[in-house]
């Protein structure tokens, strides 16, 4: 099951997403519509929400709210790329030029928060002071994710424990808080809210290192619509590097080293990535996003066979061949 047919399955629900996101972002103010059309015409397979769907329809949800929650999922995790662009001077995203270059960083920051307010005012109509809670909970961990990869730039001391706090927070937390809100919204008992939540988790985790590893990846850089290092370039020491500085020689290192300290160095970059290579860093980050990816599939064990859970399975396998 590929991504189209999982999409094919839950085809109303994702039309109806499409249009709450118009018409909650809707406004009287020109600047807001010109700025939300351009993200909307900018793409994205919105897995995010595609996960909620699923996990709710696997639990046998049968009102409409799941598209409420999969919606302010989708604000919260735009207000995020706006932000990062703005912080991390991208100028492209998914193969398309980053909104802040063409309507400024002024209007990128401003309308970030007017997304990310408007995801708070839609979950208030959840009617669930948990979820709400735990919304609140996630943004600030991603903000402190954020803050806490903003602290470690340029530092080549970073540690793996320091790595995996940064993935967790900044990236799997909002899958983390998706899947645990859609099990609760569809009346999960506990073991399955803290499975499905469980299945978020490492979902997010992987999707970041397939991330990290597509930013080094050749191969894969036209369809992923981002420079190749990306990451090197702007100081982010990520698990390959990790990798590789762990398994060279001091010399190879200390090379890697003065790629993160020096930054914006395109000169070392494939002196890196042959570093990068000799060492299999790139295979033992897949490995590592396949470790999650299986963690994630056993955990839907606790759901009963349907369609849904079969999508679920697969949207996991998705992440790990995505190349975007």
């Amino acid at each position: 099951m590929n991504i189209n047919q999982i999409n094919k399955l839950i085809k109303q629900d994702i039309i109806n997403i499409n249009f709450e996101i118009h018409k909650r972002l809707k406004s009287n103010i020109i600047l807001i519509n010109k700025f939300i059309k351009y993200i909307i015409n900018s793409g994205g397979k919105k897995i995010r929400s595609t996960m909620i769907l699923l996990i709710a329809k696997s639990l046998t949800y049968n009102k409409t709210q799941h598209t409420i929650l999969a919606t302010l999922i989708e604000f919260i995790h735009t207000a995020t790329l706006l932000h990062d662009d703005v912080i991390d001077h991208s100028t492209t995203r998914r193969g398309k030029t980053t909104a802040n270059i063409i309507f400024g960083n002024p209007a990128s920051i401003l309308i970030g928060d007017f997304i990310y307010t408007r995801a708070f005012q839609m979950m208030t109509e959840l009617q669930s002071l948990r979820i709400l809670s735990l919304m609140a909970d996630a943004v600030n961990i991603i903000a402190e994710g954020e803050i806490l990869q903003l602290t470690y730039c340029n530092d080549p001391t970073i540690t793996m424990n320091n790595y995996m706090q940064i993935i967790y927070k900044k990236t799997a937390r909002l899958f983390e808080v998706a899947s645990q809100s859609s099990a609760i919204l569809a009346h999960a008992n506990i073991q399955q809210e803290q499975a499905l939540s469980n299945y978020g988790k490492y979902i997010g985790i992987a999707f970041q290192l397939i991330d990290d590893l597509l930013d080094y990846n050749a191969s894969d850089i036209v369809s992923f619509g981002k420079n190749i290092g990306n990451d090197l370039n702007e100081g982010k020491l990520t698990l390959p590097l990790l990798h590789a500085i762990y398994h060279s020689t001091p010399k190879e290192a200390s090379i890697i080293h003065q790629a993160i300290t020096d930054k914006n160095n395109q000169n070392l970059l494939y002196t890196v990535l042959n570093i990068m290579q000799q060492y299999g860093s790139l295979d033992y980050t897949r490995k590592c996003a396949e470790t999650k990816i299986n963690k994630a599939i056993n955990c839907l064990n606790i759901l009963s066979p349907s369609p849904y859970k079969h999508a679920l399975k697969h949207l996991a396998y998705f992440i790990l061949t995505r190349c975007y």
